[in-house]
């Protein structure tokens, strides 16, 4: 996952560990995406692709 950020173009990645089911990407401040929200993992590209937006 984080090659795929870095690879997004993204200045800085960095992978917090969790717990609980917990998995957030926040960038620059912004959530832009939750698993706790949306219910399910990213699908591969999808992180690449919200950081572009």
């Amino acid at each position: 996952m984080s090659s795929e950020i870095e690879d997004s173009g993204a200045d800085k990645c960095e992978l917090i560990g969790g717990g609980g089911g917990v998995f957030d990407v926040v960038v620059d401040g912004r959530l832009i995406f939750s698993k706790h929200q949306i219910g399910r993992f990213p699908e591969p590209g999808e992180i690449a692709g919200l950081i572009g937006e």
